[in-house]
């Protein structure tokens, strides 16, 4: 029977990207989405027709409700989740700081940073060695913005993502003895619809900040999550992996 990986936000993107490359590695998979149905069906179909096993599940990680039926569901259907892809997320207000909604600013704590924790104790509670769990993997999607700052664009989500980095080391120090790895990436530049948010022609205003020269894509991030998610990097907890191109 194949190992389970949860991973949130899994309709378009890196999410559909990781639940993809994890079937082709072997995993069963269970794909959360809020609203892009068609999108997160879609991907089912894709991996099923490739001969791989996975499922969706609607809700809203910033609802508890949904993020512990998210789990029951994917349990009961595909069994124990072994590896957790805390990757649902909102980019939130666009803009300088002096124009804050903070509505807006609420709304993007609850998924980004309430949202990640629930679906992290769900996780814990069904991996914990203490209580009858035989271990797993947590990788949260983090954001090179988390170093960077965000100025003038997103300093609101540029802060989410310092709390996850900070979630990342703290779980990490606490779950290593209950067997539980917790790691984090931070995508940097990276060719997904988060420009949409964004005036047109960020990424050209951007790319002269990455040494590298290009725009990430989202299956080298992908990479990078699986490989956290694997027995690969068994050695690894606290660790984190920048895809930014050196930017």
């Amino acid at each position: 029977m194949a190992d389970v990986m949860l991973v949130t936000g899994a309709s378009r993107g890196i999410g559909a990207a990781t639940a993809l490359l994890a079937a082709r590695r072997g995993w069963a998979v269970g794909i959360g989405y809020r609203s892009a149905t068609a999108e997160a069906e879609a991907v089912v179909r894709t991996i099923r027709d490739a001969g791989g096993t996975a499922m969706v599940v609607r809700g809203d990680v910033a609802d508890e409700a949904d993020v512990m039926r998210l789990f029951d569901t994917v349990t009961t259907e595909l069994g124990p989740v072994r590896s957790l892809v805390n990757n649902a997320g909102s980019v939130g207000q666009y803009g300088p700081a002096a124009d804050l909604r903070v509505d807006e600013l609420r709304r993007l704590l609850d998924v980004n940073v309430v949202g990640a924790f629930a679906c992290a104790r769900e996780a814990i509670r069904q991996m914990r060695t203490d209580a009858g769990g035989t271990g797993g993997t947590i990788v949260n999607v983090s954001s090179r913005a988390a170093v960077l700052g965000g100025p003038g664009e997103w300093v609101t989500y540029a802060a989410s993502k310092g709390a996850i980095d900070a979630m990342t080391v703290g779980l990490s120090k606490e779950l290593a003895p209950l067997g539980i790895r917790v790691n984090a990436v931070r995508p940097g530049l990276i060719d997904t619809d988060i420009h949409d948010a964004a005036p047109p022609g960020r990424i050209g205003r951007l790319l002269p900040n990455v040494p590298m020269a290009r725009v990430g894509t989202a299956d080298e991030v992908a990479e990078a999550i699986v490989w956290l998610a694997s027995e690969a990097s068994s050695y690894v907890t606290g660790g984190f992996i920048d895809v930014g191109g050196g930017r």
